[in-house]
């Protein structure tokens, strides 16, 4: 009779190889002789380095540097060459080769163990058959996956998602994306650029609804000039595509699509080439084993030291998009070093009840760009969202028309606002439109992090001739 294969121990234990989990067990064994592992179904690095964040914003950057040069007397810029662009973009992606992830890990003294990670029980995880033990903690990082919406014919159409929409190999000549968030947006930015004819089926009456209405008209309008077709108040019913063909990852997925839009004066009907689904994500914890732990399937509480709620112990966590909170790669590592330090402090019997040990900034600090043109940069709350939650707020706003704005740009138009809580005179939310803002947020980020006083902003004095001269601007118009 054969003997059963021992499981293997590790310390810690991370389901989820994206930034989120490379984050939580390099700090969970950082400066110790802990053991970790990391079980990866697909490539170490995760979403974020091959199909997010950094192939968009290598698709964005040169549709938004040939914009700045056609609006700067003197360069000639004639277009985009879209061979190189999608060279530049697989270069960055590293061909979707994981290695030097892999050799990072190594060099940390992470295992890496590939295939589908399920937990099995208390500090248990299963991967293809293979048992693994944790000593301390098990850390779910699996994220999120598209949604695709039950609209008749839909997933029988094969449309892109955002993966294929990042690392498109071929430009569709119409594109349809349904949808009005983030992905949505810029999508549809990168799209134009590449020469592609966009519209957009916005199901609500904005983009980006979550944002200052400013901003959220201001993207539009910015689409719409690079004449892409935004439509509000519009989804799709049916869709058919009777040449369907599984192509690959961005590749065309066969022949035409044609899709019904229905909208509240009645439907009509657009043929296009490709359509993207930006509809939303679900949590990949479909195959996770939530069951063996107590928890239901879906999306993983926790609580500010990213324990998951209703597992007693002290061994389970979840960070990143798992566990519902913010659905941004930044956030996600921010979270991933609060649960690193919580679980090596555990570890070694060492108190945690300081503010390093509690994530804090995924309440209401949360900074986010999104990389349209213009650009839109928000922290904090929104003057709706600060209302809502029972501030009295004061507003300040104006446009960004500085020396340092004119000089980086002819025609440059931005706009900025700031909430601020009266109580306490400190920022509560800051949002900035306009080109390459995102630049500007970290300083408000610092505003409303460390509840800087506005009168102490007075002596953060901006250098002269740059756009950050706006915050001055700001504080001038609050003094009135």
């Amino acid at each position: 009779m054969n003997s059963p294969v021992p499981a293997a121990e590790y310390d810690v234990i991370v389901i989820g190889g994206g930034p989120a989990g490379e984050n939580a067990a390099a700090y969970a064994i950082a400066n110790s002789d802990r053991t970790a592992a990391i079980v990866e179904r697909e490539l170490v690095g995760g979403e974020c380095s091959y199909w997010a964040c950094i192939p968009s914003k290598a698709l964005l950057r040169p549709g938004h540097l040939l914009a700045a040069a056609r609006h700067m007397p003197g360069i000639t810029a004639d277009g985009l060459d879209v061979e190189a662009v999608l060279r530049r973009r697989d270069e960055f992606v590293h061909d979707h080769d994981d290695s030097s992830q892999v050799a990072w890990a190594r060099d940390n003294r992470i295992d890496v163990v590939r295939g589908t990670g399920r937990l099995a029980g208390e500090r248990l995880v299963e991967v293809d058959g293979r048992l693994l033990r944790a000593g301390h903690a098990v850390v779910v990082a699996t994220g999120t996956g598209a949604n695709i919406p039950d609209t008749p014919g839909l997933r029988d159409a094969l449309p892109w998602t955002s993966r294929d929409a990042t690392n498109l190999h071929e430009v569709p000549d119409r594109v349809l994306i349904v949808g009005g968030g983030v992905v949505a947006s810029e999508a549809a930015t990168w799209l134009a650029a590449l020469g592609a004819r966009v519209i957009v089926s916005v199901r609500g009456d904005a983009l980006l609804g979550a944002v200052e209405p400013f901003a959220r008209e201001r993207v539009a309008e910015g689409l719409m000039a690079a004449g892409v077709d935004v439509r509000f108040g519009v989804a799709p019913v049916r869709v058919s595509r009777p040449d369907v063909a599984d192509t690959g990852e961005g590749r065309i997925h066969g022949g035409p699509v044609t899709v019904e839009l229905r909208d509240k004066t009645g439907t009509s009907v657009v043929e296009v080439d490709e359509i993207v689904v930006a509809a939303g994500r679900t949590p990949a914890t479909a195959d996770l084993g939530l069951a063996a732990v107590g928890l239901p399937d879906g999306y993983i509480e926790v609580d500010d030291r990213l324990g998951a709620r209703g597992v007693p112990g002290d061994w389970l966590y979840a960070v990143g998009d798992v566990n519902h909170r913010v659905a941004l790669t930044h956030m996600g590592k921010y979270q991933g070093r609060v649960c690193g330090d919580v679980i090596a402090a555990r570890a070694e019997g060492r108190p945690i009840d300081g503010p390093r040990f509690a994530a804090s900034a995924d309440h209401a600090q949360v900074p986010q760009v999104v990389f349209t043109a213009p650009e839109v940069a928000a922290v904090g709350l929104s003057e709706e969202a600060a209302r809502r939650a029972g501030y009295a707020v004061d507003t300040v706003e104006l446009d960004i028309a500085v020396a340092g704005s004119s000089l980086a740009r002819d025609d440059y138009a931005g706009h900025a606002k700031l909430v601020i809580d009266t109580a306490t005179d400190t920022l509560l939310g800051a949002t900035f439109v306009g080109p390459e803002v995102g630049e500007q947020l970290h300083a408000a980020t610092i505003a409303i992090v460390g509840a800087v006083p506005l009168a102490t902003l007075w002596h953060a004095v901006p250098a002269f001739p740059a756009v950050s001269e706006f915050w001055l601007r700001l504080l001038e118009a609050r003094r009135g």
